[in-house]
C-alpha cells in the first residue's frame, strides 16, 4: 500500500492540469503554462535539489549527500529508479474510470513496514535506473494512452526528479496544451519542507492510514508514525479538501486509505474516529481488506502473532460498522 501522485488528463487524452494554490487567506488558480514560463516549477524543483545535499525530504531527517553518493533510510542517492510503469485498474474507482490509470512505482520506500505489502519494490530495490528526460518521457506516453491520470506510486524520496521531469514534460509545448489539472504527491513521511514545495501543485492525494497501534509504530521504522501519520492527514486535507466526483472522475481532493489488519493491529477505530473529529465527515474512504502476510513477519520473533494470519471476515464487517457508526459513508470497499 503506498501514497501516490496522480496527474489527471481530459478525455481527448491531452495532458490537463489544475494548478491550484492554496495560502491561509486566499486561494488562486493558474495555468500550468503561465507557471512554467515563469520558471516556478523549475525553481521548485531546484529547490528540492538543494534539499538533497542535507537531505530532509522527510522526517527522517537522515542528513546524507545524496548527489555525493550517500544513501539514508530511503537507500536512495541521487539516482531515479522506477519498478514499472502500465495502466492499472485495480485503484478506486474515481481513478481508474473506464480507461484506467497509469501507474509508475518508485523503487524504495522511506517506511520499512516489516509487513510491507510491497516489499519486492519497496524494500528490495527491485527497479531500473532512468534518468529526469526518460520519466518526462514516460509521462507523454502514457498521457497519450488515454488513461484518466498517472499514478506516481511512493514518490516522496524522489520528489526533486519528479519534478525536474514535470517541468521537462510541460516544456514540450508540441505535446501540451492548456492543462488545467496537476496533482502532486502527498506522502505520509513528509517534511514540512517537502510539503511547502508541493502545496500550490496538489490537487488529488491519496494517503494511508494504517497502523496506530503502539505495536506497530516500530515496525514502520517510525517510532512516531502516528503522529506523523495525522499530521500528514491534517496537512493535506487543508491543501484539497474534500474530493470533488465529475462524471465518475476525480478532479481534485483526498482519498484515504486504511488497510485492515489482524487482531485489531491497524488501529482502526482511532483512525476513523480521528478523520471523522478532525477531517471531514465526507471524506472519501476506501477500506481494504487484502492484507497479506508478507515480507518480515516470519522471519522476526517479535513480531505480534497476528500479523501471520489473514483477517477474518468478521473483522472486515467490524471496520465497516465502525465507519458508519462514525459517520463515514463516503467511499469504496473491495470484498
Amino acid at each position: 500500500m503506498h501514497d501516490s501522485i496522480m496527474v489527471s488528463f481530459s478525455k481527448t487524452a491531452v495532458l490537463r492540469i489544475c494548478y491550484t494554490t492554496r495560502t491561509t487567506n486566499e486561494q488562486m488558480k493558474e495555468r500550468y503554462p503561465d507557471l512554467h514560463a515563469e520558471g516556478i516549477v523549475r525553481n521548485r524543483a531546484d529547490a528540492a535539489y538543494e534539499i538533497l545535499s542535507d537531505c530532509t525530504l522527510c522526517p527522517h531527517t537522515c542528513h546524507v549527500d545524496r548527489p555525493a553518493g550517500e544513501t539514508g533510510f530511503c537507500r536512495t542517492g541521487d539516482t531515479l529508479i522506477i519498478s514499472s510503469y502500465s495502466p492499472h485498474f485495480g485503484e478506486e474507482p474515481p481513478l481508474v474510470g473506464r480507461r484506467g490509470s497509469e501507474t509508475i512505482f518508485f523503487t524504495n520506500c522511506n517506511l520499512g513496514c516489516i509487513f510491507c505489502q510491497n516489499y519486492q519494490i519497496n524494500q528490495c530495490g527491485r527497479g531500473f535506473q532512468v534518468h529526469t528526460e526518460d520519466l518526462a518521457e514516460i509521462m507523454l506516453r502514457l498521457q497519450e494512452r488515454g488513461c484518466h491520470n498517472i499514478n506516481l506510486v511512493s514518490p516522496t524520496h524522489q520528489v526533486p526528479e519528479i519534478l525536474r521531469a514535470l517541468d521537462i514534460a510541460a516544456g514540450r509545448r508540441t505535446r501540451i496544451s492548456y492543462p488545467d489539472r496537476l496533482t502532486i504527491p502527498a506522502g505520509m513521511m513528509q517534511s514540512k519542507p517537502c510539503t511547502s514545495l508541493m502545496e500550490s501543485l496538489t490537487s488529488i492525494c491519496r494517503m494511508r492510514s494504517t497502523g496506530a497501534t503502539g505495536s506497530l509504530t516500530l515496525s514502520s521504522g517510525v517510532p512516531d508514525y502516528v503522529d506523523r501519520m495525522k499530521e500528514a492527514l491534517s496537512e493535506m486535507h487543508r491543501q484539497v479538501r474534500d474530493i470533488i466526483i465529475r462524471d465518475g472522475i476525480a478532479e481534485r481532493g483526498m482519498i484515504i486509505r486504511h488497510l485492515v489488519l489482524p487482531g485489531g493491529l491497524a488501529g482502526t477505530e482511532e483512525v476513523l474516529r480521528f478523520i471523522a473529529d478532525e477531517l471531514s465527515l465526507s471524506t472519501y474512504l476506501n477500506i481494504m481488506p487484502q492484507y497479506l502476510p508478507a515480507w518480515k513477519v516470519w522471519e522476526i520473533d517479535c513480531v505480534p502473532e497476528a500479523l501471520r494470519l489473514r483477517i477474518t471476515q468478521e473483522e472486515f464487517d467490524d471496520a465497516l460498522a465502525t465507519a458508519r457508526e462514525y459517520g463515514l459513508n463516503r467511499g469504496f470497499s473491495n470484498r
